[in-house]
């Protein structure tokens, strides 16, 4: 008789067959960012998704944060952070920092996605005129060097893709002058998958999805169309973080990306059990004439 636990194996593999199919050379945008980032485990789990996405058919994309490690060199060199509206303020000086640290966290990705066998290449916004800015302002103050995406000129993307690498991308970008811009990783992961036709657009965070009632553990939505999304806004019940992110993914959908993913980055290969298995872990958001996968408990 054959062992039980290789019969599983090959049933989780049937069940990933149509979504393998489906997808197939589809272009997938994974913004990375959150505890991920952080956890040495959890980060080698997160590139092992996405190199398999990559090694059964997908295209993807990663674009990348670095918040946490970028207030730690700030704080290491002994700059004092000044904030508006709870926004950190980017002066020259942190810009320069924010932009040392982002590349280093983006070679250390590149380094990573390499060893694992898949062929990656690293590049900012300001690489081929990727991400062009404008200064962003919070309530109308001046907030320093936070860019906000204007324009997106994908052709060094296209390129990269066709010719087999991972594109790994840092978020910073450039305006009119040429100075440089942090850019929200959020936003400029929204920005690029809108440019690129993305089919897919997965924001990995420390929270589980979106749930109908924030109070309720079990009342996390496991698929919704952008009208309910709205009115998820509109109504309430979502709230602090969750309002830019659900925008975002309206957004998105909005401009041509066929289903965005919120997911919790800190459950280990939380990418592959969300896009390859019939239920998944987090929340699906879809274009109002977009199918529903999943018919459980919403």
């Amino acid at each position: 008789m054959v062992n039980q636990k290789y019969l599983e194996k090959a049933e989780v593999l049937i069940e990933a067959l149509p979504y393998i199919q489906r997808f197939n050379r589809k272009v997938i945008v994974v913004k990375y960012g959150g505890s991920a980032m952080v956890d040495e485990d959890l980060k080698r789990n997160v590139i092992k998704d996405v190199v398999l996405l990559k090694l059964v058919g997908f295209k993807p994309i990663i674009v990348h944060g670095g918040g946490k490690e970028i207030s730690r060199w700030v704080e290491k060199v002994g700059m004092e952070p000044h904030f508006v509206n709870g926004l950190r303020v980017t002066d020259k000086d942190t810009m320069e920092v924010a932009e040392m640290v982002l590349n280093k966290v983006n070679k250390e990705l590149v380094t990573l996605i390499q060893s694992l066998g898949v062929k990656a290449v690293g590049i900012s916004g300001k690489d081929g005129g990727l991400l062009k800015v404008e200064k962003k302002l919070s309530d109308g103050e001046d907030i320093g060097f936070v860019g906000e995406v204007k324009h997106v000129y994908p052709k060094v993307l296209e390129d990269l893709l066709e010719k087999d690498f991972l594109p790994v991308i840092c978020p910073i970008g450039m305006d009119e002058e040429f100075h440089s811009y942090n850019i929200n990783a959020d936003d400029a992961a929204c920005a690029i998958a809108k440019a690129v036709d993305a089919e897919k657009l997965a924001f990995l965070t420390d929270i589980e999805g979106v749930y109908r009632d924030p109070k309720d553990p079990d009342s996390l939505i496991s698929e919704l169309h952008i009208k309910d999304a709205g009115e998820l806004i509109e109504n309430g019940n979502v709230g602090g973080g969750m309002i830019p992110k659900l925008q975002n993914c309206i957004d998105a959908i909005e401009n041509g990306v066929s289903r965005v993913h919120i997911l919790d980055g800190r459950i280990p290969h939380c990418l592959l059990l969300e896009i390859f298995t019939n239920k998944g872990i987090g929340t699906a958001i879809l274009g109002e004439d977009e199918e529903k996968y999943y018919h459980g408990n919403e």
